[in-house]
Parts: C-alpha cells; structure tokens; sequence
C-alpha cells in the first residue's frame, strides 16, 4: 500500500498502527457464527486502506505533490526542507512563526497582568470558565459591580498596551 501511493518510507509505521487500530477498535463486534477471525479482519483491513488510499489521494490533489517526497539531485533533500518556516504552512494558517514575536507578546501579558489588583486575578479565572450572570447568582457579588471590575480590568490592561482578542 505504502509503494502505491508512493508515500515516503517514515509512513510505514503509521499506516501499519492505523490498521491495527482499526482492527481493535473493531474486535469486540466479531461474531464468529458469522466468518473466521482472518476474514474479519482481512475485511476491516480492506475497508480501512481504502479510506487511506482514498484519503492520500484527497490530499495530493488539494496541496499537489507531497512535500516529504525527496527531490530528485538534491542529496535527499525534500520539497519541506527547502521551505523557510515564515512562509511554511502554519504561517499560511496564521499560526505564530516567529520567536521574538512570541517572547515580546508573553511579555507584555506578564506586564499587563502585573497591573491588575490583587482580586482581580480571580476574576479573571472565574470569568475563563463562567459569565458574570452565573458568577452573581454564585454569591461573587452583584452584577453591577462585576460588571464595573471588568471594566477597570480592561481599561487597566489596554493601558499597558494589551488589546482584546
């Protein structure tokens, strides 16, 4: 199967545990009334290779041909080895790519959570996992003074610089 679809040598491990997988997941419907062990999960096997095959073949159409597929004169080298990350497909995708980026945009979380008042960190949390309607009818407080925390909270962090996502 590997050498039909011309998938590069590291994936023989991976189709190999997808099968098994496939074929444990599977197990406890076997019924032996019904046809050997070999044939069931000669079946699954047929079944689960198409949808690989069938999912390979998807893939080479939407990105054309595979970027692990070495090139050919070039040492071994591959098509994703000659692309740079800033133009590679997680920056395609609007994933971060750069390092100092990242570091000075930490930063500035850091900096603007170290102007928030000592409760208001809890808040915070609370908020990640409830709406302030719920954190009310909890006993964290009225609405209208959650309502007015958050407030100060943004305010404090759009100080620093920080802006909503």
């Amino acid at each position: 199967m590997r050498r039909q679809l011309r998938l590069p040598h590291d994936d023989l491990d991976d189709l190999r545990q997808d099968l098994l997988l496939d074929v444990i997941a599977r197990l406890g419907s076997f019924d032996p009334a019904r046809g050997s062990l070999g044939a069931f999960v000669g079946t699954i096997m047929t079944h689960r290779a198409t949808r690989i095959a069938a999912k390979a073949k998807r893939e080479r159409l939407l990105y054309g041909i595979s970027l692990d597929e070495p090139m050919a004169g070039m040492d071994g080298a591959s098509r994703g080895d000659l692309i740079a990350e800033d133009e590679g497909l997680a920056a395609v995708l609007g994933q971060p790519t750069d390092a100092f980026t990242a570091v000075e945009r930490r930063l500035d979380i850091e900096r603007g959570l170290g102007c928030l008042a000592p409760g208001d960190d809890a808040l915070c949390v609370a908020l990640s996992h409830a709406t302030i309607d719920r954190l009310a009818a909890a006993g964290q407080g009225a609405r209208s003074s959650l309502y007015r925390r958050l407030k100060e909270i943004l305010l404090c962090l759009m100080a620093t610089g920080l802006q909503a996502a």
